[in-house]
């Protein structure tokens, strides 16, 4: 097991990281500057620690691309309001109730969670690469030919689609590929070097594992949904990342950073759960907290912070989540907890 700062997180990140079965776990802390990581796991010690190696984050990189759309809006390049057909074909129609940026990057664009011709060709493939053999050509014209269900901005509804779309739309309306936009806008200027789009390599990337905790997953390729959960990150990145969330001021991205902790929706149950431009917005014991969950085929990813306390959480393992898994509901319980050192 790998050693952190000697503080008193540190039992608490140990058990942790005990609770949960998988080939890799890493668990890294932030309170109020100070870090803490603890690792450990049932696959055997490799040359390389595994707090230095990236993990893949999936569904979690919706929060960088909603903090890139943010920095857009902000900058006055684009507005949330803007329909996405008429940025990504000027020559088409938008209709009368066109889905906007801000309805994709929130889920309420009326969009089905994948394109309905996805299935049949990801099948074969589910449980390694899925998305690997659908392109962002086809996820544009999938979206462009799509009859959402509900009128956009009246009913939430999780969508790896419309996050994709959203990927493109940026894209074409800032002239600019996908890749370059992300690391130009966001990755660079808050000094996230060891995040990346693509898989590098075993010396660099974590090795995934499918649900039975033994069998190895091949890297993730994302296709056309690069937007929706093509990241993959160090802990220490990870936590760089949500530290800018937790102190804005002084960044690059500071008004785009405030912007994505404002609430913004509500959903569930009396409508009691609040989203913001890309968080899950919780009540905590004494507090809020902000979170994000990613699962791949192999790698399951929780990141999550809370302005009151200061604390910032990065969880992740090798193994793809199911309901059994103790990764997640640890991770929210080490968050949402109020004592100033949960254990």
């Amino acid at each position: 097991m790998t050693t952190g700062t000697a503080d008193d997180d540190a039992p608490s990140l140990d058990h942790a990281v005990r609770s949960v079965d998988a080939p890799d776990v890493v668990f890294a802390l932030s309170r109020n500057g100070r870090r803490t990581v603890r690792s450990g796991g049932t696959a055997p010690s490799t040359s390389v620690p595994r707090e230095k190696l990236r993990y893949e984050i999936g569904s979690a990189s919706k929060t960088f691309t909603g903090l890139l759309l943010a920095d857009l809006i902000h900058s006055g390049a684009l507005s949330g309001n803007d329909p996405a057909t008429a940025l990504l074909d000027p020559a088409r129609p938008p209709g009368r109730r066109p889905a906007t940026l801000t309805h994709l990057i929130t889920h309420t664009s009326g969009l089905p969670p994948l394109p309905a011709d996805f299935y049949p060709q990801a099948l074969p493939r589910w449980s390694t690469n899925p998305y690997a053999h659908y392109p962002p050509e086809r996820v544009v014209r999938a979206f462009l030919r799509a009859r959402p269900r509900h009128r956009p901005g009246t009913r939430w509804r999780y969508s790896n689609f419309g996050v994709a779309v959203l990927g493109h739309t940026l894209a074409a309306a800032t002239a600019t590929p996908w890749e370059r936009l992300l690391t130009d806008r966001v990755l660079r200027p808050l000094g996230l070097d060891d995040t990346a789009l693509r898989p590098s390599g075993p010396a660099t990337d974590a090795t995934g594992h499918r649900a039975d905790g033994t069998t190895p997953t091949p890297p993730l390729q994302i296709g056309g949904f690069q937007a929706a959960g093509a990241l993959r990150a160090t802990p220490h990145d990870l936590l760089t990342f949500l530290e800018t969330h937790l102190r804005p001021d002084g960044s690059p991205l500071a008004a785009a950073l405030r912007e994505v902790r404002r609430p913004l929706l509500r959903r569930g149950s009396g409508h009691r759960e609040t989203h913001t431009l890309t968080w899950f917005h919780h009540p905590a014991e004494g507090g809020t907290m902000y979170f994000h969950i990613g699962a791949t085929s192999g790698q399951t990813a929780f990141l999550g912070f809370r302005p009151d306390t200061g604390t910032a959480l990065v969880a992740l393992s090798t193994r793809r989540y199911s309901r059994k898994d103790a990764l997640v509901p640890t991770a929210y319980a080490l968050l949402s907890s109020s004592e100033d050192h949960p254990c």
